[in-house]
C-alpha cells in the first residue's frame, strides 16, 4: 500500500530506478541506499515527499542476479540488449556503475528514453562521447550527473570553504596520491582490467577535486587547463610490454587569471600490498601563496587492532567518513557516509525537477540543478579532457613512444598530443575544451 503524506499519494511521487552494473561500487554504495530507501519517505529540496524504488538491473553477467532477486524481487537482465530491456520497464532514473570504458552507450540509451542519469566517474573516456551525451541531455531535458563522491568528503569541503573565503589564496602546486591493493586489480577488476589504467579509474577523483575547488573560486573562463602529462609503469597486473598499467603519475598544469601557473602531481596505482594497514593509501597536499593544506586521508585519527583480524579482514586505519555501517544511539545499524550522500542527493535533485512546483516551471528547475557544477555533465569537460589525454599518452607509451604531453586549447586544437623525440602532432580533439 502506498504511503500518504498529507494529500500526496506516494506512488505518484516515486522515482523508478534502473541500475547498470552490479560490481564493487554497487555493493558498497548503491545497494545500501536502495535497501535503506524501501518504505522510506524522503523530502525534495522544497520538502515535497517522494520515494526511491529500485525496479530493475542490468549487468554484464548473471553472477550477481540471485542476490538482487533475493533482496528486491525485481527483473535482472544480462547480455547485449540488457539495458534496452531494463529501460522498456519504464524507468525514471538510470544509474550507471559499469566499468569505466562502458559508460557511454547505456548513458546515451537512458537519455534517449528521457531518463535522468547518474554516471560513476569518469563519465566517458573522450570529448567526442561527452559532446554526444551533452547534446542528448539537452534534447531530452533531463539531468545528466556524474558521481564524484570525494567532493563530499568533509576534509575536501573544508578545503573548498577556505579557498572560497580567500583564507587560502592562490594555489601554486599540489600533490595527490591514491594507491589501491593488488586484490582490487587482480581480483575484483580482473574481468575488465586488460588495457586499462588506475588513473582513469582513480585519478579522476583528484582531477575533479582540483578543477572544482580552485576553478569555482574564480571566473571559470579564467582558470585555464593548459597541459596534461603522465608517466606509468607496467609488468605486475599485465605484461611488461603490454597496455595494462600498474601505476600512473599525472602532471597537470593550469593557468591563473593573472597568468601564473599552478601544477599538480597525481599518483595512482592498484598494486599496493594487500596487507597494507588501510584500504587505500591516500594523501593530498596543496601549496598556496600564504599557506599549505596537508592531509593524510588514510590516518583519520582512528587506529584499530584486533588480534587475528587486522590488517586483513579489518583494516588498522579506518575511514569512517566514506561509508560505514554504524549503530545510532537511538536505533539500528545504518550505512552512512559521503559515498552514499552523493547518490541520495541525485535523487533529491530529480525530485526537485519533477515535483517541486508546476510543470510549467520545470525548465527553470532543471536549469537550476544543472547550474550546480559539482556533478553536472556540462562541467565535466576538463576532467574528460584529462582522461582522454592520459589514455592517449599511455597508448603511445605502449607503442614504444613515451614522454607524451597534451596541450589544451592551443593554436592547433583543443587537445593536441606531442611526444618525446617526434616533431609531429596528434590532434585528439579539435574544438575548444
Amino acid at each position: 500500500m502506498a504511503e500518504t503524506f498529507g494529500e500526496v499519494t506516494m506512488k505518484n511521487n516515486t522515482i523508478r530506478v534502473g541500475m547498470v552494473g552490479l560490481g564493487m561500487i554497487f555493493q558498497e554504495t548503491y545497494l545500501p541506499v536502495f535497501e535503506q530507501s524501501r518504505g522510506r519517505v524522503r523530502l525534495s529540496l522544497k520538502d515535497k515527499p517522494y520515494e526511491i524504488q529500485l525496479t530493475g538491473v542490468a549487468s554484464r553477467t548473471e553472477k550477481s542476479h540471485s542476490m538482487v532477486r533475493e533482496k528486491f524481487g525485481i527483473p535482472c537482465y544480462s547480455g547485449p540488449d540488457a539495458v534496452n530491456q531494463l529501460l522498456s520497464q519504464g524507468i525514471d532514473a538510470l544509474c550507471i556503475a559499469s566499468p569505466d570504458g562502458t559508460h557511454h552507450l547505456p548513458a546515451l540509451q537512458g537519455l534517449r528514453h528521457n531518463c535522468h542519469i547518474l554516471i560513476e566517474k569518469p563519465s566517458v573516456l573522450n570529448m567526442q562521447d561527452l559532446d554526444l551525451l551533452e547534446a542528448q541531455a539537452n534534447t531530452s531535458e533531463t539531468l545528466a550527473r556524474v558521481v564524484y563522491h570525494k567532493l563530499g568528503d568533509p576534509d575536501h569541503k573544508r578545503l573548498r570553504t577556505l579557498v572560497s573565503e580567500n583564507v587560502l589564496r592562490h594555489v601554486n602546486s599540489g600533490y595527490c596520491t591514491l594507491l589501491e591493493p593488488k586484490s582490487i586489480s587482480q581480483g575484483t577488476f580482473a574481468a575488465w582490467i586488460n588495457g586499462r589504467n588506475p588513473a582513469t579509474y582513480v585519478a579522476v577523483h583528484y582531477f575533479k577535486l582540483i578543477d572544482f575547488t580552485f576553478g569555482t573560486s574564480q571566473a571559470r573562463d579564467s582558470w585555464k587547463l593548459r597541459r596534461i602529462g603522465c608517466s606509468a609503469q607496467r609488468g605486475i597486473v599485465g605484461p611488461a610490454q603490454g597496455s595494462t598499467w600498474d601505476s600512473v603519475q599525472n602532471h597537470i598544469t593550469y593557468e591563473h587569471p593573472d597568468g601564473r601557473e599552478a601544477s599538480f602531481d597525481i599518483h595512482t596505482s592498484w598494486v599496493n600490498p594487500d596487507n597494507f594497514p588501510g584500504y587505500v593509501d591516500q594523501e593530498v597536499q596543496f601549496r598556496f601563496d600564504n599557506g599549505i593544506w596537508n592531509a593524510s586521508q588514510r590516518k583519520r585519527g582512528v587506529e584499530l587492532v584486533v588480534e587475528g583480524l587486522t590488517p586483513h579482514d579489518l583494516k588498522t586505519n579506518i575511514n569512517n567518513h566514506y561509508n560505514a555501517s554504524l549503530l545510532d544511539p537511538w536505533g539500528p545499524k545504518v550505512s552512512k557516509g559521503y559515498g552514499l550522500e552523493v547518490l541520495e542527493r541525485f535523487f533529491t535533485e530529480v525530485a526537485h525537477v519533477e515535483w517541486d512546483g508546476d510543470k510549467s516551471d520545470r525548465p527553470a528547475r532543471l536549469k537550476t540543478v544543472r547550474s550546480m557544477k559539482y556533478a553536472d555533465l556540462s562541467a565535466d569537460r576538463n576532467v574528460v579532457a584529462m582522461v582522454q589525454a592520459t589514455e592517449a599518452i599511455l597508448e603511445m607509451a605502449a607503442q614504444g613512444k613515451p614522454g607524451g604531453v597534451v596541450e589544451v586549447n592551443g593554436e592547433h586544437g583543443g587537445l593536441v598530443l606531442t611526444y618525446s623525440g617526434a616533431s609531429d602532432r596528434i590532434v585528439l580533439y579539435e574544438k575548444p575544451i
